[in-house]
C-alpha cells in the first residue's frame, strides 16, 4: 500500500508542473492561477466555517499574518514565476529540477541563517544538485526552442522565495495546523493573483476548453490529490520518507513532459538528472548516518523527532 500510495503522490504532484504547461498557451499566467485559487479558497473557507473550526482557536492575528507572508512565498511567488517560465517556454522538467535544488539551498543556508550545522555531505550534495541544474538547463536552452536565456533564471526566483518561505516559516514558535494553513495560503494566493489579474486587465477566462481543462488539472490533481497524499505519507511513513519522493518530480517530470509534449530530453537530460538524484543520495545517506549517531548516543530519543533533519528540508506543499 505505501509503495502505491508513493506512486500516486510523485505523480500528483508532478501534474503540477504538466498542468502549467497544459494551461500556459490558453491564458495568461495571472489568469490560469487567479481562477485556479478561487474556487479553491472558497472550498477551503467554507471548510475552516465548518468542518475545522476548532483547529482556528487560540490563534492570534500575528500568527495568521505570518503565514498569510508564508503563502505569499510558498505559493503566489513561487508558482507565478513557475507559470510563467513555463509560458516563456522553459521545459516543464527544467522548472522541476530547479525547484528541486530548493531543500539542498535551505540545508546549506541554515548554518550561517540558523545557527544549524552544515554537513561536508550537504555541501557536496548542494555542489551536484547545482551541476545537475546547470547540465539540464544548458541541454534545454541548446535545443533550439528559442527561449531567451533570462527565461531560465525565472525558475530560480521561484526556487528562493521558498527558500525564504522555508525560513519564515522555520522561525514560528506557534504549531498550525496543515488545513489552516492551507486555507491561509490558498485565500492569500487568491487575493494576491486576482489583484494581479484585475490589474492587467486579465480577469476574464478564455471559453477554450483547454483553459479549463488545466484548472480541473491543477485543482483536482495537483492540489487536492498532491496536499493530500503529502500528509497521508507525512503521517504514515514520516519526513524522511517524504523528502525522498520530493525528489522523484524532476525526472517524473521531465519524462512525462517530452511524452506529452515533446520537450527535449536528450543525454545531457539525463546525465543531469542522474547528477541530481545523486545529490539526494548523498545527503539522504548523511542523514540516516546522522540519525543513528543520535539513535546510539541516545537510544531513548523519540523516534519521530528525530527524523526531523538539521537543516530545514523540504517546505510543506505548495502545489
Amino acid at each position: 500500500m505505501n509503495i502505491l500510495l508513493s506512486i500516486a503522490f510523485v505523480g500528483a504532484w508532478s501534474s503540477g508542473f504538466i498542468g502549467a504547461k497544459l494551461g500556459s498557451g490558453s491564458a495568461p499566467t495571472v489568469t490560469l492561477l487567479m481562477w485556479r485559487f478561487l474556487p479553491l479558497a472558497l472550498v477551503l473557507g467554507v471548510v475552516a466555517l465548518t468542518v475545522t473550526r476548532a483547529s482556528w482557536r487560540g490563534l492570534t492575528p500575528r500568527v495568521l499574518v505570518r503565514q498569510a507572508a508564508v503563502g505569499a512565498l510558498s505559493q503566489s511567488g513561487y508558482l507565478l514565476t513557475v507559470y510563467y517560465a513555463i509560458e516563456l517556454g522553459v521545459s516543464s522538467g527544467t522548472t522541476a529540477l530547479i525547484d528541486g535544488t530548493q531543500p539542498l539551498v535551505a540545508g546549506a543556508l541554515a548554518g550561517p541563517l540558523l545557527g544549524l550545522p552544515v554537513s561536508r555531505r550537504q555541501w557536496l550534495g548542494l555542489g551536484l544538485g547545482v551541476t545537475g541544474v546547470a547540465v539540464v538547463t544548458v541541454a534545454d536552452a541548446g535545443a533550439g526552442t528559442g527561449v531567451a536565456w533570462w527565461a531560465y533564471l525565472v525558475p530560480f526566483l521561484g526556487m528562493l522565495s521558498l527558500v525564504a518561505a522555508t525560513f519564515l516559516d522555520r522561525r514560528s514558535r506557534t504549531d498550525v495546523r496543515p488545513m489552516v494553513s492551507m486555507t491561509v495560503h490558498a485565500v492569500t494566493s487568491a487575493v494576491v493573483f486576482t489583484g494581479l489579474a484585475a490589474a492587467t486587465g486579465a480577469v476574464a477566462p478564455p471559453a477554450s476548453g483547454s483553459f479549463w481543462t488545466a484548472v480541473v488539472w491543477l485543482v483536482v490533481l495537483s492540489t487536492f490529490g498532491g496536499y493530500g497524499l503529502y500528509w497521508l505519507i507525512l503521517r504514515r511513513s514520516g519526513v524522511t520518507k517524504v523528502n525522498t519522493l520530493m525528489f522523484l518530480m524532476a525526472p517524473v517530470t521531465a519524462v512525462w513532459g517530452a511524452l506529452m509534449f515533446g520537450e527535449p530530453f536528450g543525454t545531457q537530460t539525463v546525465v543531469g538528472l542522474a547528477l541530481g538524484l545523486l545529490a539526494v543520495a548523498v545527503v539522504h545517506r548523511g542523514d540516516r548516518h546522522d540519525h543513528h549517531d543520535r539513535q546510539e548516543r541516545d537510544p531513548h530519543r523519540d523516534d519521530q523527532g528525530s527524523q526531523q533533519p538539521a537543516a530545514p528540508g523540504p517546505f510543506t506543499p505548495r502545489r
